[in-house]
């Protein structure tokens, strides 16, 4: 009988280091996401002074874009096989001197190329950064965790929109990129001393050094406190998965529903929130005023992440994707048909709360919770590739729908098309992870036979171990 490192973290309560675990975790997230979103108020610039052209813009997003795709894909391959520490820290120190440079660039080509490596940490940070929260906090409050980390990233598109509507204007775009580098490399090289995921050490057979971390965990949360017994576990074979599994019939439904909620997720946010200010520019509105309204919709940012922080744990991922994505739809339909500025704010606002909510529930704790420890950054990357490809495609869909004579309204009519997709995929098909174990019976969730989401579940291991035994109920 042993007690296996996912055991042990799962019956720790909230302390002092599950907070500084997020917090370096977060601000990473926030520059990663903080540098997305500048592109909106970069590109109006980079075209309002002659220095590109709306199509050399698509490209530049796209280089981004590229750069992610394949910045996922490394990731999810390294931090599985060399772990998530590494990964994580060597795509942020990347991301930080690119942004650097593209400071500096002297024309547009070279901005390209740029916004191409800066993409490379941009794709990585996002993989690991959610995939390694949630294996350190507990199941019943893995949701609120993973959505506060999204709340704090998600504010980063009101910081990117502020900052763009005062330093562009004064000082020009190239700040924009020296403020999210400076942060970056800050940031790199406070998490310095962020710990190993125990999880992944245990995966790959290094249980001493598992347990080093996992006790001192223990000692800092206890502080005085008796804490609560873990669940005795039997020695049990190790669970094997392999790369294929993912397109399998172990995994395949897992796979499909993370591509599904990335591909819309993506093509929902960089299809329609990054375009948002030309969108008004060409409403008639000046740069500055469209940059002032932008700002005020990107608030729904924050209260879709808020809200999904709230209410993850509470409605379970699958009701809350489903139910958001229908409502989402709705105001896309509504927004080009606002028939003020203030109403058209208001329709802006309330469809920003609704897709990042399905976001925030989607991306940072959903997919994450879909794999199994030995997979769960491969598994994480595979399905960001998917929304990453997606990504790519939008902004040339977007121009050449605008440019068509279709206008916003082509626009937002694809953009209810992908989310009705989403809601009636996730609704129909998902697979229900709240409230349980990391990689608890994973192949029968996957293949849709085990037990209802608030069902005990049968095991609270690892992947490394298995349990007989019954985990209370959380």
């Amino acid at each position: 009988m042993r007690h296996t490192a996912a055991q042990r973290l799962d019956r720790l309560p909230e302390g002092p280091f599950h907070r500084r675990l997020a917090a370096m975790i977060a601000a990473g997230l926030f520059f990663d996401t903080f540098d997305l979103y500048l592109a909106g108020g970069v590109m109006i610039a980079l075209v309002h002074s002659g220095w590109s052209t709306m199509a050399q813009n698509a490209h530049f997003v796209s280089a981004g874009f590229l750069g992610m795709l394949i910045g996922a894909i490394v990731a999810g391959i390294v931090g599985d096989r060399y772990g998530r520490r590494f990964s994580f820290q060597f795509n942020l120190l990347l991301f930080g001197l690119a942004s650097l440079a593209a400071a500096a660039a002297p024309d547009i080509h070279w901005l390209i190329g740029l916004r191409f490596v800066m993409g490379l940490g941009l794709g990585a940070e996002v993989i690991v950064g959610y995939g390694m929260i949630g294996e350190f906090i507990p199941p019943a409050r893995r949701g609120k965790w993973a959505a506060i980390l999204t709340l704090v990233a998600n504010s980063s598109l009101l910081g990117a929109t502020l900052a763009s509507y005062f330093i562009i204007p004064a000082f020009g775009w190239r700040w924009m990129f020296v403020i999210v580098g400076l942060g970056a490399l800050l940031t790199w090289a406070a998490r310095k001393k962020l710990p190993e995921s125990p999880r992944w050490l245990e995966s790959v057979g290094r249980f001493d050094e598992a347990d080093a971390i996992v006790t001192e965990i223990e000692a800092e949360v206890a502080a005085g406190r008796v804490l609560p017994e873990p669940v005795a576990v039997a020695e049990m074979p190790m669970q094997s998965f392999r790369m294929r599994d993912l397109f399998g019939r172990r995994l395949l439904r897992a796979t499909l529903l993370g591509i599904t909620v990335n591909i819309v997720g993506f093509s929902a946010l960089f299809g329609f929130v990054i375009w948002l200010p030309t969108f008004l520019v060409q409403k008639g509105l000046s740069v500055s005023s469209s940059l002032g309204y932008a700002s005020l919709m990107a608030t729904g940012a924050l209260l879709g992440a808020g809200l999904a922080a709230l209410l993850s744990d509470r409605w379970g991922r699958k009701k809350g994707i489903a139910g958001m994505s229908f409502v989402a739809a709705a105001l896309g339909l509504l927004y080009p048909h606002a028939n003020s500025l203030v109403v058209a704010t208001v329709l802006g606002l309330l469809l920003f709360a609704a897709l990042y909510f399905c976001g925030t529930l989607a991306f940072s704790t959903y997919v994450p919770e879909l794999f199994p420890t030995e997979l769960r950054l491969r598994g994480t990357a595979i399905s960001n590739v998917a929304g990453r490809l997606a990504s790519m495609l939008a902004p040339q869909v977007v121009v050449l729908v605008f440019q068509s004579g279709s206008g916003i309204n082509g626009v937002t009519a694809i953009l209810a098309a992908l989310l009705v997709v989403q809601g009636l995929v996730v609704g129909l098909f998902g697979i229900e992870t709240r409230h349980r174990a990391l990689d608890s019976q994973i192949e029968s969730l996957a293949l849709g036979v085990g037990p209802e989401p608030d069902a005990e579940p049968k095991s609270v291991g690892s992947a490394t171990a298995s349990a007989p035994a019954t985990a209370p109920r959380r």
